[in-house]
């Protein structure tokens, strides 16, 4: 039985882009049988219209398209908040070096040769999503981190202190002195000094030069 979760294909949508309508069957035959939910667009253009409302999870992208090409359409879906990290996996007819270079240069992720086969392009759309999904838990566990130790650093809430020495009580029930107390908790340092009227107190012979 598989197991659900959120890398399941029934979670994850992918966006096939290609303007021979072959390709696209292919691509969709394979695809719908392992679970995943798809949308086609036939031209670069139609494919930022679409990811604007169906905002996949992945992208296949022929290179070779009427209108602006593969390469092209990659890059403003990289400059788009809402698709800025969505994998982009190129389908091309070339080996060349330079063109396999460009499509890494322009954000995609990887590449899958034509003719293909099914079970190729179904390793690689289950590699990078998972992939993906590892980046953002990764992600999501960095801002956790960061907002507890914020949340350590930070003093809130109720100080029970005494009104008399102005020791501060911790959790434990043990009183601090304040310096060490707010130290503890905080990013503070302290210096120490004497205010006048302490120093009235303590020092009643000391005036000040005239």
């Amino acid at each position: 039985m598989r197991q659900e979760n959120a890398t399941s294909p029934e979670n994850m949508k992918i966006l096939i882009v290609d303007d021979i309508p072959e390709n696209i069957s292919a691509l969709a035959l394979a695809l719908e049988s392992e679970g995943f939910t798809l949308a086609m667009a036939s031209c670069g253009e139609e494919a930022l219209k679409i990811v604007e409302s169906f905002l996949p999870d992945l992208i296949l992208m022929d290179v070779r398209m009427d209108g602006i090409d593969g390469f092209e359409t990659c890059r403003q879906l990289k400059k788009n908040d809402a698709t800025s990290d969505t994998p982009v996996i190129f389908l091309t007819v070339s080996q060349d070096s330079e063109d396999i270079k460009q499509g890494f240069q322009c954000g995609g992720v990887d590449y899958i040769c034509k003719p293909f086969s099914q079970e190729e392009v179904c390793a690689r759309v289950r590699t990078h999503l998972h992939l993906r999904e590892l980046i953002k838990e990764k992600e999501k566990l960095v801002n956790e981190l960061q907002s507890a130790l914020a949340t350590v650093k930070t003093l809130s809430g109720l100080l029970p202190i005494c009104s008399s020495c102005k020791k501060i009580r911790d959790d434990t029930g043990y009183w601090n002195q304040i310096e060490s107390y707010i130290r503890a908790r905080s990013e503070a340092e302290f210096t120490h000094s004497i205010c006048p009227n302490c120093s009235k107190t303590l020092y009643p012979g000391l005036r000040k030069n005239k």
